[in-house]
């Protein structure tokens, strides 16, 4: 694992330099669900995979960003599930963006998953290992040091409703209205790994991103994205939900399946619950 943990953060060093660099533009291509590629996405990608392919504990790779499972090493014990670049499309705005890993064994599916790692890369570049807890560190002088162990509060103070509104079901939207009206804060920066670092480091709050009429399973991917995020955020003292369920829970029948999902403080993720079961 911690041979993994280094490769990710020579990855992380490469990806903030091509992000300081590189194209902004679109390439020519699609990914797996059918969106235009940026050209940092399809770079973010190459690199992450090339970097893997020499470590021998990793047995097989996917990407968000391919069809396939890649197999790697017959005789490695982990499978890794990344989105290389989540939120690219905010780059060339100056917004931060991220880089998403969720580590398996046996089965890329929920029950498998022992390990995450997300990156943040911002003004400053941060990332977040969780295993049998959630552990951030920071890049100072092209090195991860330690900052700090991460625990949500019970309750919390912000709100990061995703997904096109027109499309809420009713009772989702009358949730969001009376989070908003109990005085929650709005954060929402169209980066699923900002916006949820956030809500972490500032004690908790609610991220979601339900089904809604046009897309009833959710947009967010379940290896890539919710998985790896699940994890942080029950080890961390919160929880992830689909609107019934643990996420964790969640059945996965093909690499890109998505999920509708929910991450936050115990106080909000209850209240998702008790909303969603009412109006089952």
């Amino acid at each position: 694992m911690q041979e993994i943990i280094k490769a990710i953060e020579e990855s992380a060093i490469k990806i903030r330099d091509l992000i300081q660099t590189g194209d902004t533009g679109k390439s020519e291509h699609e990914n797996s669900t059918g969106d235009t590629q940026l050209k940092l996405d399809i770079a973010s990608d190459e690199i992450i995979e090339k970097i893997f392919k020499k470590i021998p504990s990793i047995k097989a790779i996917v990407s968000e960003e391919q069809e396939a499972i890649v197999n790697l090493h017959e005789n490695g014990k982990y499978l890794i599930a990344y989105d290389p670049l989540d939120g690219s499309s905010l780059v060339d705005v100056n917004l931060s963006v991220g880089s998403i890993f969720g580590i398996y064994e046996n089965e890329f599916n929920a029950a498998n998953i022992v390990a995450s790692v997300y990156v943040v890369f911002g003004p400053r570049v941060e990332m977040v290992v969780t295993t049998s807890d959630v552990k951030m560190y920071r890049l100072l002088n092209n090195e991860f040091k330690f900052i700090q162990n991460i625990k949500l509060n019970e309750k919390g103070k912000l709100n990061a409703p995703g997904s096109t509104q027109n499309c809420w079901a009713p009772f989702h939207k009358q949730l969001i209205d009376d989070i908003f009206n109990d005085g929650y804060r709005l954060r929402y920066s169209g980066g699923m790994v900002p916006d949820l670092h956030q809500i972490l480091l500032k004690g908790g709050g609610l991220f979601s991103y339900p089904g809604t009429t046009d897309r009833p399973k959710g947009k967010l991917r379940q290896l890539f994205e919710v998985f790896p995020f699940a994890l942080t955020y029950e080890k961390a003292g919160g929880g992830a939900v689909d609107g019934f369920n643990r996420v964790l829970e969640v059945q996965t029948t093909h690499i890109h399946d998505t999920t509708p999902c929910f991450f936050g403080s115990n106080t909000e993720i209850n209240r998702v619950l008790e909303v969603y079961k009412k109006n089952a």
